[in-house]
């Protein structure tokens, strides 16, 4: 058996005055980055990140399950309500988070809602953060489905959420990596996409406030795949229009899961980004 460096752990987490068992991995040393999974599923979706030597020897790579999601539990009377994520949540949450780990001033890279949030994290923590990393990052998306169909009773949500992520990959992306993709999302609790989409296309709408993004404070780095109708390469030059200073690349060949789908071409873009920061710290 080949072990990998990744060690997984489990906290306390004390998430809106309500205690939960919190799940995250880690590996590598030096500059915290911190990783956000995508909607419906968990930080399994880092694992080339967390396995890769060049990264990890400057790098203490931190990918955590949010609560409701992956290994994480929800919290304790989670049966009397519907998981459903905000903006306040999120990035309450993501900070609590790095807090709870001493990590200081993390970089912060996030795909898709995670993508998301690190425009809002620019907005309000980014004296507290070292850079940041958008993967499909766009300021809105609208509906173009109703979500509340990957959780109807007649519906087998895990099938239904397992096609909705296999339609967003690229069709160039190996097949063992986006069939891995796929199993990831099949796993996901009752409701937790769709709870987590209530952020990305209903709740989290940051268009009116891009504009006061300050780059000089925290950098921004925006990689977008090509192959993504969610969130495309024109919703980030979108963002990248109104946000000065912000550094853009167009991931070619990749879709919206580009760190689980194909993971080496993914590492191709991200590590010139990370030795850039590191260079600047």
């Amino acid at each position: 058996m080949k072990l990998e460096p990744i060690v997984g752990r489990y906290g306390e987490f004390d998430f809106e005055k309500k205690k939960g068992r919190l799940y995250f991995e880690e590996a590598g040393q030096g500059i915290p980055l911190l990783c956000l999974h995508t909607a419906g599923s968990d930080g399994r979706q880092y694992r080339a990140v967390l396995n890769d030597p060049q990264i990890t020897k400057n790098f203490r790579v931190i990918a955590f399950d949010m609560p409701w999601h992956g290994k994480s539990s929800p919290p304790e009377g989670w049966q009397k309500e519907d998981w459903q994520l905000t903006t306040g949540r999120y990035t309450g949450m993501i900070m609590a988070f790095a807090q709870a780990l001493g990590l200081d001033k993390p970089v912060v890279m996030g795909c898709s809602i995670g993508g998301r949030i690190v425009l809002d994290l620019a907005l309000k923590h980014a004296r507290e953060l070292r850079a940041l990393i958008g993967l499909q990052s766009g300021a809105f998306v609208e509906r173009y489905y109703d979500s509340s169909w990957l959780d109807h009773p007649e519906v087998h949500g895990g099938r239904a959420c397992g096609a909705v992520a296999y339609g967003l990959m690229s069709p160039l992306s190996p097949e063992k990596e986006r069939w891995e993709t796929v199993w990831h999302y099949m796993q996901g609790g009752p409701g937790v996409f769709t709870g987590d989409l209530y952020f990305y296309q209903v709740e989290g709408d940051i268009r009116a406030r891009i504009g006061e993004i300050d780059t000089s404070v925290c950098p921004l780095y925006l990689l977008t795949g090509e192959y993504d109708y969610s969130a495309s390469p024109r919703d980030t030059e979108a963002v990248v229009a109104r946000v000065k200073g912000a550094k853009f690349t167009v991931m070619k060949g990749l879709g919206h899961f580009p760190m689980s789908e194909n993971p080496e071409a993914f590492l191709g873009y991200l590590r010139p980004v990370l030795e850039e920061i590191r260079r600047g710290a």
